[in-house]
């Protein structure tokens, strides 16, 4: 399975939902590095099932075990390898799905492209429970980046339509992303959520999911990271991002609402602020020809229904090669959204380190 990425930040992450653990190699890191462990945890956490009714009631203390690449809570330029053991399963709700897959779900595809071998236990390498170990790396990564004058927050834009208070792109700052990325309900507006959760509950009821949008910010990115074509900042975030089993979709800046917008709308005019080359607007969401531009990298992840739901929905038999029905049983999240907030930190932390790698700015 493709579970390895980056150079000269190398990641690769190993373990399915229901077995021992799971765990992350993160490869490449600067020797020294101070890690706060108590703030790892609190990004751990907010990832975390069973704190909230928009989740999964399984529980799980996600408490990463460091084998290597960590001395005297310092990084030692050793691969930095954390386990996060399994210890909340109940796979007898899976039996039945290597022979029924769920709708939505990576069961079938799965089968097909492992001849049947494939975990299916909880989803096995392709479930949501792969991106603690994203996170672990994540918070890694965002400690040392902050030295470097780097922040990174996410906020839920949006729940089945109703929407938080989006970023200035022009103006996000540093603070408003360090409060962002301490809350399990991240919202600029604390007013969404009530209506948000309402929603949800809703979907809940019903035996169903919704979806929704996750906007996430980095500010102090300095210009000039990325290169054109292939090794643009857009292709390396995206990358990792579409890595998260719930992203469907990844807009930079202005994103698709570009195209409805002329050339003197969209540009972003350049003046001289404080010595340093600006942008009087944020279209291009802080990246111009794969190259960041100084300005704060604005994106959009659009994060699909939870796949696992309880209403009975039309599947086939594989071993009968017959129609058939799927009630899919377990725990599961009504909606992924909130969860999903510090997963796209954590990627677009571990990015950004790797394009600070690649360009020579550790």
């Amino acid at each position: 399975m493709s579970s390895n990425w980056g150079n000269p930040i190398h990641l690769s992450i190993f373990g399915e939902s229901h077995g021992p653990g799971i765990g992350v190699t993160l490869d490449g890191l600067p020797a020294g590095e101070a890690i706060d462990l108590d703030e790892l945890q609190i990004q751990m956490a907010r990832r975390a099932p069973g704190h909230d009714r928009t989740a999964t009631p399984r529980k799980e203390k996600d408490l990463p075990e460091i084998l290597s690449g960590m001395l005297e809570g310092r990084t030692t330029g050793a691969p930095l390898c954390a386990l996060i053991r399994n210890t909340n399963t109940r796979s007898g709700d899976y039996q039945n799905l290597s022979v029924l897959p769920r709708p939505g779900h990576a069961d079938y595809t799965g089968y097909i492209r492992y001849q049947g071998y494939n975990d299916i236990r909880g989803g096995g390498h392709f479930s949501g429970r792969l991106t603690a170990p994203l996170v672990f790396a994540g918070a890694v990564c965002r400690q040392i980046l902050k030295r470097r004058g780097i922040d990174i927050g996410a906020h839920i834009y949006s729940i089945r339509g109703i929407v938080d208070q989006p970023f200035d792109p022009v103006d996000v700052d540093g603070p408003l992303l360090q409060r962002l990325s301490h809350m399990n309900f991240s919202l600029v507006n604390p007013e969404a959520e009530l209506p948000m959760r309402d929603a949800v509950e809703q979907a809940r009821l019903s035996l169903d999911s919704v979806g929704g949008i996750v906007e996430c910010a980095a500010v102090g990115v300095p210009a000039g990271l990325g290169s054109p074509m292939f090794g643009g900042v857009e292709n390396v975030l995206s990358s990792l991002l579409f890595g998260i089993p719930a992203v469907k979709g990844v807009e930079f800046g202005d994103g698709f609402a570009a195209a409805d917008l002329t050339g003197s709308q969209h540009n972003d005019p350049f003046r001289m602020v404080d010595g340093n080359v600006r942008t009087v607007t944020n279209h291009a969401g802080g990246i111009l020809g794969g190259i960041t531009t100084g300005m704060p990298i604005v994106l959009r992840t659009a994060i699909k229904p939870t796949a696992s739901i309880s209403q009975t929905q039309n599947t086939v038999d594989l071993v009968t090669g017959q129609n058939a029905e799927l009630a899919v049983q377990g725990r599961h999240d009504p909606c992924i959204v909130p969860r999903a907030v510090p997963v796209v930190e954590a990627a677009v932390a571990v990015a950004i380190l790797n394009l600070m790698a690649e360009g020579n700015k550790l």
